[in-house]
């Protein structure tokens, strides 16, 4: 599910770098937790596409990937 953003212009996100993610490699994403979704962006391109999930949608996920 794709929400729309609850951070108005999107300044007021603090963005978080994966700790899997590395500044040469191609696996750079960066996630926002705000008050009603999870904003997830490539962090080799700021500006470019992101995509925000409710909360709970992103906990299944990590929770699902960590299982992995």
């Amino acid at each position: 599910m794709i929400l729309k953003s609850d951070a108005g212009d999107d300044s007021a996100l603090l963005w978080r770098k994966s700790s899997h993610s590395t500044n040469d490699g191609p696996d750079c994403v960066e996630v926002a937790i705000a008050s009603r979704a999870v904003h997830v962006r490539d962090s080799k391109n700021a500006e470019g596409p992101r995509f925000a999930v409710a909360g709970h949608a992103w906990a299944e996920f990590v929770s699902y990937a960590a299982w992995r």
